[in-house]
């Protein structure tokens, strides 16, 4: 397994350029899952092997992590750029899941999971959400269900929304991503929640503004006031009295004359109330999205009921969290993103990963297809 090393040569402030990426275009090799554009991904892994972690892939075994349920067409453009393009010397595919379990039964070898060798593995990413169980390091694909909706889509919601009440960032992903990951979290209650959201003045735990970037002065956007966005974790819904009503006119009017008077050289900014627990709300409700989809909670549930009644009990009792949108405040107790690279570090540094690899000359002699089949269970 290859990691770009660590260095951080930009961590020291006064070092420190900041890029503007205000609506700048993203291109990406891979959409959905899937293997779109190889010479673009040629390109990326090229300036990895050589600029970054300057390895000769010729006498270099490659760990690689692939989307479940891919299609045996991008399998095979994978292979030929590993093989051919690059010429390494093995290969050998694992999935998330699988990775993710073993890092956790590592990490906690006296717990059922790890005495069990069972799991569930609930995986949120950036196009899927993933529930897959995992019986002795191997993915029970039968078992697996998938929502089609991760972190990319609550991004683009995130973003249609402040475009509607606010102001237009329909172009600005980078930008409605930190807003995202600043400032959402999940709700325990929903229709409390919306209750405050609807309160004047100080006693909306919710409301919160967002500075956007002005190109000269800072290149990023930030939170106005970091320590009033989090005090709804501190305070609990009961605490939200009637609201002040006269500091809430005060408010609105003196914002009202600001906005009469706006500098169009200077920051704009929006503010989010309900926004922050709506967009994580999706995973759990795709439905309110118009989406036909089974929501995280059944997803789980139509997962473990799949699997052998023997393995149930401790499959709910295992669930494990990975992925970006897990990491949002009260999503559950917040496991590392890591797990997936972790549990394959682990995997590459075994004594018999090398011979569990499929080597460059096997795919010459029987192809991608044939080699795959090691793969997978």
């Amino acid at each position: 397994l290859y990691r770009p090393l660590t260095s951080k040569k930009f961590l020291h402030p006064s070092t420190t350029t900041e890029e503007d990426l205000t609506s700048a275009a993203i291109r990406r090799p891979i959409d959905r899952g899937y293997l779109i554009n190889p010479d673009l991904q040629r390109d990326i892994w090229s300036h990895l092997f050589n600029s970054l972690l300057h390895v000769s892939p010729s006498s270099s075994s490659l760990l690689l992590t692939e989307p479940l349920f891919s299609l045996p067409s991008i399998q095979r453009s994978t292979d030929e750029l590993i093989f051919e393009d690059f010429g390494f010397n093995s290969l050998f595919v694992a999935d998330s899941p699988s990775l993710v379990h073993l890092y956790e039964s590592s990490r906690r070898p006296d717990s059922l999971l790890s005495e069990a060798q069972c799991s569930l593995v609930v995986d949120c990413g950036f196009s899927f959400t993933h529930v897959a169980p995992v019986f002795q390091n191997c993915t029970l694909n039968y078992g697996v269900k998938r929502i089609d909706l991760g972190g990319k889509a609550l991004t683009n919601y995130l973003k249609e929304l402040v475009s509607y009440r606010s102001i237009n960032v329909m172009d600005e992903t980078f930008l409605m991503d930190d807003v995202k990951e600043k400032l959402c979290f999940v709700s325990l209650d929903v229709e409390t929640d919306l209750q405050i959201a609807r309160k004047q003045g100080k006693d909306n735990l919710f409301r919160c503004t967002y500075v956007l970037p002005d190109g000269v002065t800072h290149k990023k956007g930030y939170v106005e006031d970091p320590e009033a966005a989090q005090r709804h974790l501190r305070a609990s819904p009961s605490a939200a009295m009637e609201p002040n009503k006269e500091a809430y006119q005060l408010e609105t009017i003196a914002k009202t004359e600001e906005r009469k008077r706006v500098d169009l050289t200077k920051n704009v900014e929006f503010d989010l109330m309900n926004e922050r627990f709506l967009v994580p709300e999706m995973i759990f409700q795709p439905a309110d999205l118009g989406m036909n989809e089974a929501g995280l909670a059944e997803c789980i549930v139509r997962a473990v009921n799949a699997c052998h009644p023997y393995l149930r009990p401790v499959l709910y009792q295992s669930i494990i969290l990975t992925g970006g949108s897990t990491l949002f405040p009260r999503f559950a107790k917040r496991l590392p993103i890591l797990d997936v690279w972790r549990g394959g570090s682990l995997l590459a540094s075994s004594p018999n990963f090398e011979s569990t690899c499929v080597t460059k000359a096997e795919y010459e002699e029987h192809g991608s297809a044939r080699c795959r089949r090691r793969f997978f269970h």
